[in-house]
């Protein structure tokens, strides 16, 4: 039986809190034995790939598919087309753009995840920069995110705010953009509209984005996403799961 291509969440699917998920060496144990083409697909604004594989090393367990992060994404679309950024990220991750920082007048603005260090300060600052010409990039558009069972307003808020009083819209990179999501699948050599499945906890930056692109979405409810799906909801998922186990029974139905 041949499965088509998997792009897999990270935080709420394979990671939950600072732990792997219950399964997880089954579910890669799976993939591998049916030699399915995948690839981990994070909007983390936290972590850069090669750091995913470091995780999962921590943990005993080694990772023999591809992961990207918005961050990588990001990081390469600025290479290719600024010589000159401010980058609000993490202090840790700041190295990988040495030689282009300038905060004074930059060519764009990009925006990642600075946890709770958000103010107005911040954000006139930004603000007044994109308003006066530079680019607005985000690494990601997310509304929330729930690291260890806690909800966290997310990136998101702060830059629609900022979408609304410039009058000008970010450059999205991660997901819900197509272009993420077939940038991935090309890393494994896969294209679009020969179908993939998405295994997300996020009902409209995996599923629906997957979906929009001709992909099946898996939700799984180990995320962000609580069971039963709120009935408000119009998006409706193409299954549902609530372990990595479910999700190996839903591939191996002949979906």
């Amino acid at each position: 039986m041949k499965i088509k291509p998997l792009l897999i969440d990270l935080d709420g699917v394979l990671k939950l809190g600072n732990s792997p998920a219950p399964d997880l060496k089954d579910f890669f144990e799976f993939i591998n034995e049916n030699r399915i083409p995948s690839c981990i697909l994070s909007n983390s604004t936290l972590r850069t790939g090669e750091l995913i594989k470091e995780f999962f090393n921590e943990h005993g367990i080694t990772l023999s598919i591809p992961a990207i992060t918005a961050f990588d994404a990001a990081l390469s679309f600025v290479k290719m087309n600024y010589k000159k950024v401010q980058v609000y990220c993490r202090d840790y991750l700041l190295h990988h753009f040495k030689g282009m920082i300038d905060n004074d007048n930059p060519e764009a603005v990009v925006i990642g995840d600075i946890e709770d260090k958000w103010n107005y300060q911040i954000m006139n600052d930004i603000f007044k920069k994109v308003y006066s010409g530079a680019d607005f990039i985000a690494m990601h558009k997310n509304k929330y995110w729930n690291p260890q069972g806690e909800l966290l307003i997310d990136a998101g808020a702060f830059i629609n705010g900022i979408e609304f009083a410039s009058g000008k819209e970010a450059i999205l990179i991660g997901k819900p953009s197509a272009h993420y999501f077939k940038a991935a699948l090309e890393k494994i050599g896969a294209k679009s509209e020969k179908g993939f499945f998405m295994i997300g906890d996020d009902i409209e930056n995996d599923i629906k984005a997957a979906q929009d692109i001709g992909g099946k979405g898996i939700l799984i409810y180990t995320g962000k996403t609580k069971y039963p799906l709120d009935e408000s909801i119009k998006i409706k998922p193409d299954f549902e799961a609530q372990s990595l186990k479910e999700v190996i029974s839903i591939l191996n139905s002949g979906v």
